[in-house]
């Protein structure tokens, strides 16, 4: 069992993922470049919402809306970006941001990457 473990340490450390770009330390932001409310449309015209608030540091807090799905998340900020769930916000310019999100077509089971702009609401 320890030659496993050694093994799958190893593995583990030598790995992509211990070596990701992006992969050093988290910096404080500036608040005034997140906070508030921001809002978009998909292609297919669905609209959405994501309020941030409370950002400090690097940390923030969302709301996430977008017709009858609503998601609430503690994220952290890195590299002018953050996830929740399916979904990643990336902070292209002051009050414009880019909206990834991973979309599952139920009937086939098929994934599909859906990208839209945000504004920042003053």
């Amino acid at each position: 069992m320890a030659d496993i473990m050694s093994i799958l340490s190893k593995s583990y450390r030598s790995s992509a993922l211990s070596s990701a770009p992006g992969s050093g330390k988290y910096t404080a932001v500036d608040p005034a470049k997140y906070q508030g409310t921001w809002s978009g449309k998909y292609a297919n015209g669905k609209s959405f919402t994501l309020s941030i608030t409370n950002v400090s540091g690097f940390r923030a807090q969302i709301k996430y809306q977008s017709e009858g799905t609503s998601q609430y998340q503690q994220v952290l900020i890195k590299d002018s970006s953050f996830r929740f769930g399916d979904t990643k916000f990336t902070l292209s310019k002051d009050g414009q941001a880019v909206i990834k999100n991973v979309v599952t077509d139920p009937a086939t089971g098929s994934t599909y990457l859906d990208t839209a702009y945000a504004t920042q609401d003053s």
